[in-house]
């Protein structure tokens, strides 16, 4: 009878483990899906990445807390406003993507590249358009991601940035000066897929640009001084 009462005494156990352990999956999955969108009254470190994001950027002023209240609602909407989004201040999946924000649930895409590469990056950014807004470095960086993934280019960063006469600061020795955090943060953002160029594998200042065939790509977008194309 005891060895019959232990054995009911282990199968009960065993269930109740079976049935707490997928309550806390379902709950978790739960949690994860309605965490993806972020709206007045959301909390966490995501709002927080959020907060930090759109203060970098100028939108935000008030304190990276992570509550998103009615500062960073309408923060939200001058952002998406800016970037041709639906203007309701509500982070859904697209505007996380144009903030550079991971939406896949994966680590983010700069765990791929190393330190190296990262400094790299920033230092093309910082010789290249440190004199730019913050938007117009991340595109920078976007320019050097985006050639990394397309076929008519090398397929790694160094390849990418010390191709032949690719990049003026390569060509003038600005690429080895030390990059700051804003460089670095958008080399970060760039990496993590923000990319304010649209696509663009090209970018030019037309006042100092001496190729004519420069001026025949498909414009997306001028930032600042850069014209981005493809």
């Amino acid at each position: 009878m005891k060895k019959i009462l232990k054995a009911l005494l282990l199968s009960v156990m065993a269930l109740i483990v079976v049935v707490g352990v997928t309550g806390i999956s379902a709950g978790a999955n739960t949690h994860t899906a309605y965490a993806a969108t972020y709206k007045q009254g959301s909390t966490g470190s995501a709002v927080k990445t959020i907060q930090q994001k759109l203060k970098n950027w100028g939108y935000y002023k008030g304190k990276v807390d992570g509550i998103f209240g009615s500062q960073t609602k309408e923060a939200v909407k001058s952002f998406q406003r800016k970037n041709g989004l639906t203007a309701d201040g509500i982070v859904g999946a697209k505007t996380q993507k144009a903030l550079g924000m991971n939406t896949g649930g994966s680590s983010n895409v700069t765990s791929n590249y190393s330190d190296a590469d990262v400094n790299l990056l920033a230092r093309l950014i910082y010789g290249e358009a440190r004199g730019e807004s913050y938007v117009g470095q991340v595109a920078v960086g976007a320019v050097v991601m985006n050639r990394i993934k397309s076929p008519s280019f090398p397929n790694t960063m160094s390849g990418v940035i010390y191709q032949k006469y690719a990049f003026t600061a390569v060509d003038d020795g600005q690429i080895n000066l030390a990059p700051n955090d804003t460089a670095r943060r958008a080399a970060k953002d760039a990496m993590n897929g923000w990319d304010p160029s649209y696509g663009a594998i090209y970018y030019y200042n037309p006042v100092t640009a001496t190729s004519s065939w420069i001026f025949s790509r498909q414009t997306t977008v001028t930032i600042g001084r850069h014209v981005f194309a493809k």
